[in-house]
């Protein structure tokens, strides 16, 4: 039996669910998250884009680099999913806007060449200079 996640946006605009187990997730400390986030580091679920839908509104689309396609709510602006050309069958979603976040913890770092050396998250976690999954 599948599990299914829903989240969405904080005003409520946007709703998401997907199917499949909370796996593969990491705290990205790339520096075009923590610009389009305003956050110091975004944590992504990565997701079958088979197993994914929009469930209410229209998010808006921002292209963030020629690889990258990010989603937001147009009325919040609440960061929900992004699709990347380096994995193009799955879909990231932001765990901060789950309905359940505590149940996803993060499994590893991405991109910790980028990471501020003052932050010190999750320590214990292996980490990537880049994303390679």
């Amino acid at each position: 039996m599948s599990q299914l996640h829903s989240g969405g946006c904080h005003c409520g605009h946007i709703r998401y669910q997907f199917s499949g187990a909370l796996q593969d997730i990491a705290h990205c400390h790339c520096s075009i998250c923590r610009k389009v986030s305003g956050g110091i580091v975004t944590t992504w679920i990565s997701v079958a884009a088979a197993n994914f839908q929009w469930l209410a509104g229209a998010p808006s689309r921002y292209d963030s680099s020629s690889s990258c396609a990010r989603f937001f709510c147009p009325n919040c602006g609440a960061q929900l999913a992004l699709l990347t050309m380096l994995s193009p069958e799955s879909i990231d979603v932001t765990i901060a806007t789950l309905d359940r976040p505590e149940r996803a913890p993060a499994e590893r770092h991405i991109w910790t060449d980028s990471q501020l050396p003052w932050l010190h998250l999750d320590e214990h976690l292996p980490g990537e200079a880049e994303e390679t999954l």
